[in-house]
């Protein structure tokens, strides 16, 4: 502790709880993302892809200690990108923080470690998200290496830009509250660029386990009250008005995806899936993230709706070969969540934990919209040319691409246990 010690009264310990409650609900969606994918990607490629995903908590930690955190949130830096001394190995720990999304600070504070902590598992689980488009692609061992020099080139830049008290779109006054621009819209780019870059897999392929798929949609909505909730940073109205909205738009997209596929088969062989229901449900989530913290519970019911429908649309354009439709649902929904966050930001919602904002065109704000459009833009553009240039880079100095699609996880050299020899 330094000389100047901040006395744990200037912080609320309900707060505290909360926010560290919510990191265990985030650190629960990457073993659901992978699972998701385990149940999505062919047989041969599921252990594979469960442990790339898997891979990505212990390394972006090791990031984060040592340097992500400063440079994504120090106290001073530019408005691109942080420095290397006021956060460094997350010192100055009896610091109180105040800052998040939108350009005015809440009441509420946490210890900067508390921070630190809660959004070590969203940089964790940004990468996790690209990692579907890796199935049967690339080595373990060379995206790993990508994996972290990504985190530090793209997601710690992007938060920096959304998210710090001296971020340009921050300062602008563009809306994220829970990362449709540094999560989903960055990871989905980059899912793009990997699938432009890197070979081609053999084809699309049908989900060889709904069951896995199902398990990870159930990990993955859970945790989300987490990621959602947690980002008011505090145990009040705000957080709880969060949950509420994730779960509405959760449902709406579930089952607007479910039924567009449903009515779009033949009449005598219509049946509901479980996989659709699961695919719209996620596309859901993704869309209410941005403005989890702004809408009512009514726009949250848009999120679901425009998102499960836009998103399945999306998934028939899959020229790319994405098979397990990360572009689709977490670029096209995040730019979805994002341009509706402008329309529908709700200033009466802000304030529940005194956040001041102009709101959006509902509220008088039209300007917001194309706010929202510029991080966008802004956020699918630096990812995209990021992405490409480190793999393009990559594949000139490493062997990356996997020979025998039928042997990913052979190729990758993942075991299930330990041989004898």
């Amino acid at each position: 502790m330094s000389s100047n010690a901040t006395s744990n009264d200037s912080y609320n310990n309900g707060d505290v709880a909360w926010v560290l409650a919510s990191t265990c609900l985030v650190w629960l969606m990457i073993p659901g993302i992978a699972f998701v994918y385990g149940g999505m990607s062919r047989r041969n490629s599921t252990l594979s892809s469960l442990m790339v995903c898997s891979l990505a908590i212990p390394i972006v930690s090791i990031q984060w200690i040592l340097f992500g955190y400063s440079i994504t949130f120090s106290n001073t830096g530019g408005r691109f990108i942080g420095n290397l001394k006021d956060a460094l190995f997350i010192n100055d720990l009896d610091e109180t923080i105040s800052h998040q999304s939108g350009q005015n600070q809440y009441y509420e504070k946490i210890p900067k470690l508390t921070h630190a902590v809660f959004q070590l598992m969203f940089a964790a689980i940004t990468p996790s998200i690209i990692f579907g488009s890796v199935s049967g692609r690339i080595r373990t061992i060379p995206a790993l290496i990508f994996l972290f020099i990504w985190s530090t080139l793209v997601y710690d830049f992007i938060a920096y830009w959304c998210w710090s008290d001296h971020g340009w779109l921050n300062e602008w006054g563009v809306l994220d509250f829970a990362g449709g621009t540094p999560v989903h819209i960055s990871s989905g780019a980059a899912a793009l660029a990997y699938c432009l870059v890197v070979r081609r897999n053999s084809g699309r392929f049908h989900p060889h386990d709904t069951t896995k798929v199902i398990l990870g949609t159930v990990f993955l909505w859970f945790g989300w009250f987490g990621f959602n909730g947690g980002s008011a940073l505090g145990a009040n109205l705000r957080a709880t008005m969060a949950c509420i909205v994730t779960n509405t738009a959760a449902s709406a997209g579930g089952l607007t995806w479910m039924f567009i596929e449903y009515f779009k088969m033949p009449v005598g062989e219509r049946r509901l899936s479980a996989v659709g229901f699961c695919s719209g449900a996620l596309a859901g989530l993704v869309a209410i993230t941005p403005g989890s913290g702004f809408v009512t519970p009514y726009a949250a019911l848009i999120f679901g709706l425009l998102s499960g429908a836009i998103c399945k649309l999306a998934t028939e354009q899959n020229f790319y070969r994405d098979e397990n439709e990360v572009f689709a649902i977490h670029g096209v929904g995040g730019i979805i969540g994002n341009i509706l966050t402008g329309v529908f930001a709700d200033q009466r919602i802000a304030m529940l934990n005194n956040q001041m904002i102009d709101g959006g065109a509902i509220d008088g704000n039209g300007i917001q919209v194309l706010k929202q459009l510029v991080s966008c833009a802004v956020g699918f553009s630096w990812s995209f040319i990021v992405t490409g240039i480190i793999l393009l880079i990559m594949s000139k100095i490493w062997d990356m691409e996997i020979n025998d699609f039928n042997r990913v996880d052979d190729e990758n050299h993942v075991q299930s246990a330990y041989n004898d020899n």
